[in-house]
């Protein structure tokens, strides 16, 4: 059997940034209450004429493309993790393989949200451990700018997020003790509306009307408390089992790369897990909390920072809407 390995990181970012002192002049806050609560300084919004989801994870991936020395038309398979399609329906992985000029492969979209790059990792691990792909392009990417209500109403939401994309290229390997060595994945759906875009959904009927956008539940909504909570007990809880799985542990780890959601919830998470500062990675400063895309930019960034090397032992971890969560541990 193969083992799946990362061979190929990209990432791509709007180039339109969006400062909090850019936020005061539409919106009731200020840089030090968004500095203060979630470490935000800066995030990116997209030219909606021509950065679309598919758009941004096409120009990402062809950066991990590049770096795992391969060519659109060696790719496999597409997972592409995002709440921000192009199009209520088709998936973006769709539009996104004419981007790569690869129409005919398969495409799937991964809708979990904060914990969708990691749970489509661990579906591509799965895929090319069974031996049914080699190549495998993993994407996340979000256009959350037009789907946020960004007036003093939506402010404790809308200040959390950017846009963005990341992709890594997952391949077969037969190195022993390398790539992916674990990869664990949970849920609790009773705490489904905590965190949640009501509408447009089945859920209500019709799908859309205009008391939904009056109303405003066509914008995300969150119960910040909650996900505080829930965030801070299982980001440690599902990084620990993953150690625990694979026999390690976490004075093993070199560097822990969490989903950038809250930088006070990172650094809450560091210290339950006993780690200096320097050994979980933190880039929501920049880019804001870009959900799906988070895991692969952060991993990126790292990497070009030269804080990743082989044979280090990393791990990603994720906490989002659903309630979800997820960890997958891997070897450089």
């Amino acid at each position: 059997m193969h083992n799946s390995k990362i061979t190929g990181v990209g990432k791509y970012l709007p180039e339109k940034i969006v400062t909090n002192f850019d936020l005061e002049k539409i919106m009731d806050t200020s840089d030090a209450w968004i500095r203060e609560r979630t470490g935000i300084i800066e995030r990116r919004f997209v030219n909606p004429d021509i950065e679309t989801t598919s758009y941004m994870g096409a120009e990402a991936s062809k950066k991990a493309l590049k770096m795992a020395g391969l060519k659109p038309q060696d790719i496999d398979f597409i997972i592409f993790a995002t709440l921000s399609a192009d199009y209520f329906f088709p998936g973006a992985g769709c539009p996104m393989q004419i981007h790569l000029g690869i129409p005919g492969i398969g495409a799937m979209d991964i809708r979990n949200q904060c914990t969708g790059f990691l749970y489509g990792l661990a579906t591509a691990d799965q895929f090319i451990k069974t031996g049914m792909y080699k190549n495998i392009l993993v994407v996340g990417s979000e256009s959350h700018s037009a789907g946020l209500n960004m007036t003093t109403q939506g402010r404790d939401v809308a200040v959390l997020f950017g846009d963005g994309a990341g992709a890594v290229v997952l391949s077969a390997t037969d190195e022993k003790n390398k790539g992916i060595l674990v990869n664990k994945l949970h849920a609790d759906g009773t705490y489904a509306r905590e965190l949640c875009v009501i509408n447009p959904g089945s859920f209500t009927h019709p799908i859309v009307s205009h008391k939904d956008i009056d109303e405003g539940t066509i914008y995300p909504y969150m119960n910040g408390k909650y996900v505080f909570k829930h965030a801070i007990t299982r980001f440690p809880e599902v990084i620990l089992e993953s150690l625990e799985s694979a026999g390690l542990t976490i004075g093993e780890v070199d560097l822990v790369i969490p989903h950038q959601a809250n930088q006070r919830i990172t650094e809450a998470v560091q210290i339950r897990l006993g780690l200096p500062k320097e050994k979980v990675y933190s880039n929501i400063h920049k880019y804001g909390n870009t959900t799906a895309a988070s895991i692969p930019i952060a991993m990126t960034d790292a990497l070009e920072e030269g804080l990743i090397h082989d044979n280090d032992l990393i791990s990603l971890a994720s906490f989002g809407s659903g309630f979800t969560w997820a960890a997958s541990l891997l070897k450089w």
